[in-house]
């Protein structure tokens, strides 16, 4: 038993639902997007600045911050709450999918994942168990078992095979587990193949899980196909359980994924853009640094109610990223997570005064 958590349903409108997930460290309301703090920080903003354009929760990655500082620092100092400053509710991913991503320095078996740390070369074994250990430690109010990610190139045998994995590093990490104040989530796996998802989903749900998550989309397979997807596996989720769709970044494809039923989402997208001066705006992608915006002084969205377009110009962006100043690249994600948190604030009320179709056939392209 999980000891303060709830999910509750406050809205539907087809399949998209609308609720309020609460957790020791506060409630959120879904769906909604969780800004990535991959190292505990989103790169460039504070506490301060996240809760100011809306943000409600964030993501954390197990892998990097079991590199540095190591969980032991990170629980010495309060968790992931006290150590980053952040109060709200952290999810904390397996970590998985990064050390996956070793390539040749790694050793994948049914037992973890063997690699050797990009850092300083120390060896170090990921298991089901030490990765809910490690979660644990951090103090994440939602931990993910550790999964197997196959590239999007795998073959059906090889997709399959991991699939199977995941399935059972799920049921060793529930037994894992020790915190009563902490949710695990499980993940369904199977690459592009219906019929593997339906199976994952299916074995995941009987092992028993606080929620769940799509996992291995997102990576370059159609987007039409993709929701498709999510729509057959949320028919076999329990619906009284959060459904997560893991690292998947178009605002349209947001969109798509919350009328098949997604509740929560995550993505570098938007402050990897504004890093590289790439708005997102409800007039599509803006450019800010081309020099046709030299001597724009509109603000970079109007209309947008971030601090960002109440104060800036679109030349003033420009000016800051072309000098390579900090300010600029910090502007502009601050910018790009206030489109994003505003899309899901008006997904929610779109539901709940259930008008969400049309709403979502004005952001389809968003």
């Amino acid at each position: 038993m999980t000891l303060g958590f709830a999910f509750e349903l406050l809205a539907e409108d087809g399949e998209a639902r609308s609720g309020r997930i609460r957790t020791p460290h506060g409630s959120l309301e879904t769906p909604a997007f969780m800004p990535v703090a991959t190292y505990g920080a989103v790169r460039g903003l504070g506490p301060e600045d996240l809760a100011g354009v809306g943000a409600q929760i964030l993501l954390a990655n197990t892998y990097h911050l079991h590199e540095r500082p190591g969980e032991e620092a990170v629980r010495s100092l309060g968790g992931l709450h006290g150590f980053t400053g952040w109060r709200g509710p952290w999810l904390t991913d397996s970590g998985g999918y990064q050390v996956l991503s070793l390539g040749d320095r790694l050793e994948l078996d049914d037992q973890g994942a063997t690699f050797r740390s990009p850092l300083d070369g120390t060896k170090r074994t990921l298991t089901p168990e030490s990765a809910v250990a490690i979660q644990e430690a951090l103090g994440a109010d939602v931990a993910m078992v550790l999964d197997e990610c196959p590239p999007a190139t795998a073959d059906p045998a090889r997709t399959r095979a991991a699939m199977e994995r995941t399935l059972r590093w799920a049921e060793r990490a529930a037994r894992a587990r020790q915190r009563p104040d902490q949710w695990l989530f499980g993940i369904v796996q199977g690459g592009t193949s219906a019929e593997l998802r339906r199976a994952s989903a299916s074995a995941t749900v009987a092992i028993g899980f606080d929620g769940y998550a799509h996992g291995g989309l997102g990576l370059g397979e159609d987007p039409v196909a993709r929701a498709d997807l999510v729509a057959e596996v949320n028919a076999l989720l329990p619906p009284e359980r959060p459904r997560y769709l893991m690292g998947l970044g178009r605002p349209a494809d947001l969109v798509a994924a919350v009328a098949r039923g997604v509740d929560l989402f995550d993505c570098v997208l938007p402050t990897r853009h504004g890093r590289h001066g790439v708005l997102f705006t409800r007039q599509g992608l803006l450019h800010v640094t081309n020099a046709r915006f030299k001597d724009d002084g509109a603000p970079p969205d109007p209309g947008c109610d971030c601090p960002v377009c109440a104060r800036h110009s679109r030349a003033y962006l420009r000016h800051l990223l072309q000098a390579g100043e900090m300010l600029g690249a910090r502007l502009a994600s601050l910018h790009n997570l206030r489109f994003y948190l505003r899309l899901l604030e008006d997904a929610r009320r779109a539901i709940r005064e259930r008008r969400f179709a049309a709403w979502a056939r004005d952001h389809a392209t968003a």
